[in-house]
């Protein structure tokens, strides 16, 4: 179920091998991906918005899942986890990671320097939302975005505390930080080029630097508030799809659409309302690790995060539908416009520094980014419960920790947006958890298979008793051998005995409940350490 990551080479010389009948390996549980190949000829790319949305819109690009052919996700250990490389690295949810760690994020070491000036090195003075690009006086280049003028902090709290979120979750985003300046740290690189209204290139001036902070609020001390990001290391070469592979990167060979981190990243989405989660914030990076070259996969810009649409607040509508789709236009056409759907029944307070988010209304299920996205449309149970435990780690102190790294000077709108987080994470907890047997983390502990119920632990329900039964598990056949007298979690003492490695199958299900049941492998080798190495969920 595994060696999807091989290189197509490795997977050619290795078909008619015995070996690949094997269900585990003696490697397994892998908790990193194989070394990348070196990546020579790769191209950067780009990927127009528009025809993103009308290709996911009017088409369905990638592998569907259907009733009758259902693709588990894959790029994942036998544990059912993606593996620390290039697209995720296990965070919060496998090893705590502190307050000052959560509010730390990415980086945490590398603001821009206060003892020099900024240069200006390209900018963005046209549009809604304009910025720049600059270097501090150490060399080091930042991507510097702003807030509307009718939200002060809004935009930039979302990408600070979202940063800090996705980057607990396992991805991999950049290094950003909120700043304070005046005009007088702005100094202007030589031959810097803008667009003019006309669309015409010409050099920039001290006056379009002024233009540019004229959109800009202050602080009540009359400092420019910024959101700056420390540019990723490596070359960029364009977006990463939500679907298919790259042609020509030779690591990528597991489809996006049936990548468990981008499945779940449904889940993600929807607790923070990032429905701009789309291509085009995403970023592939070349970067280089002991003399090989190889794609990172990165997420960026989350201005769009937490009812923020970056340059004003979202639209109510934003997160309960697509930008378009049939039903809710049939039903308003049938109706002539009698017809209310849920999300025009949220209620939201007037906090300037918040977008529109709410939890009363909130769905997990029946949340939506702004058009369809592939990988979102494949997720199955064990794709959401795995993206749900990871949001229910984060406890209320955590919530508010990363909350506050958005600077926001209203604590009343503060503790909003802390309370409503955390009510969606129970949202979300609550839904996900109920679709499958929700126990996790396994191991053997003094010869018991032991775990944690996720929904006793988290308060979500009363749950009936659980029953287990053991087999012995044939590794090349994947036949199960019942053992009549194992039923009880003590692993069965024949474990104990085997002089090779052996391998033994735990069945487990609630009272009454057979198909939320969930089968957890364990491999035994004599008086050595048993140990857990593959889960099989079902429901």
């Amino acid at each position: 179920m595994k060696r999807f990551y091989l290189p197509p080479l490795v997977i050619v010389l290795f078909t008619s091998s015995p070996l690949l009948a094997k269900k585990f390996y003696p490697d397994d549980p892998l908790t990193q991906e194989p070394a990348p190949i070196n990546v020579d000829h790769v191209q950067s790319r780009e990927l127009s918005r528009y025809y993103d949305l009308f290709s996911h819109t009017l088409g369905k690009p990638g592998e569907r899942n259907t009733k009758r052919h259902v693709i588990r996700s894959k790029a994942i250990d036998t544990l059912g986890d993606p593996m620390d490389g290039a697209w995720y690295t296990k965070r919060h949810y496998w090893k705590p990671m502190s307050n000052e760690e959560l509010m730390r994020g990415p980086g945490g070491t590398t603001p821009p320097s206060m003892e020099g000036p900024w240069t200006i090195v390209s900018a963005k003075t046209q549009g809604i939302t304009p910025g720049f690009t600059m270097m501090d006086s150490k060399g080091r280049r930042y991507y510097v975005k702003f807030d509307p003028l009718n939200n002060p902090e809004m935009a930039t709290a979302a990408d600070m505390i979202s940063t800090r979120f996705f980057h607990a979750l396992g991805y991999h985003v950049w290094d950003t930080y909120l700043v304070y300046f005046d005009i007088e740290r702005l100094v202007l690189g030589q031959d810097v080029r803008v667009t003019d209204k006309k669309g015409k290139r010409r050099k920039m001036t001290h006056r379009d630097i002024l233009e540019i902070l004229l959109k800009v609020p202050k602080t009540k001390d009359d400092k420019y508030r910024g959101f700056v990001s420390l540019q990723l290391p490596g070359k960029s070469l364009g977006p990463f799809r939500f679907f298919g592979v790259r042609d020509d990167d030779p690591n990528d060979i597991v489809p996006h659409e049936h990548r468990r981190d981008l499945r779940a990243y449904y889940v993600f989405c929807a607790w923070l309302d990032h429905d701009d989660s789309r291509a085009v914030n995403t970023k592939d990076m070349l970067v280089e690790e002991n003399g090989v070259k190889y794609l990172r996969h990165n997420l960026i810009d989350f201005g769009a995060t937490l009812g923020s649409s970056t340059s004003h607040p979202n639209s109510p509508r934003a997160g309960g539908e697509y930008l378009f789709s049939w039903g809710p236009t049939l039903k308003e056409i049938v109706t002539l416009g009698l017809w209310v759907p849920r999300w025009a029944l949220a209620k939201y307070p007037n906090y300037p520094s918040i977008g529109k988010i709410e939890a009363d209304v909130f769905d997990p299920e029946r949340w939506y980014p702004e058009y369809p996205n592939p990988a979102f449309e494949n997720r199955l149970p064990d794709d959401e419960f795995w993206a749900a435990k990871q949001v229910m780690a984060f406890t209320d102190d955590q919530i508010r920790a990363i909350v506050k790294t958005g600077q926001l000077s209203d604590p009343d709108a503060e503790q909003y947006l802390v309370d409503c987080l955390i009510r969606r994470r129970d949202k979300i907890g609550k839904t996900f958890f109920a679709k499958v047997l929700p126990l996790d983390r396994f191991s053997v502990r003094d010869g018991e298979l032991v775990f944690e119920d996720l929904a006793k632990k988290h308060g979500m329900g009363v749950t009936a008793p659980l029953k287990v039964s053991w087999s012995r598990f044939d590794n090349e056949t994947e036949k199960k051998t019942p053992l009549s007298d194992a039923t009880s979690f003590a692993m069965p003492k024949e474990a104990f005995n085997s002089q090779a490695a052996a391998y033994y199958a735990a069945d487990i299900s609630r009272d009454g409940d057979t198909r939320r049941t969930i089968t957890v492998y364990v491999r035994s080798h004599g008086q050595q350490q048993p140990q857990v190495v593959g889960i099989d969920r079902l429901w």
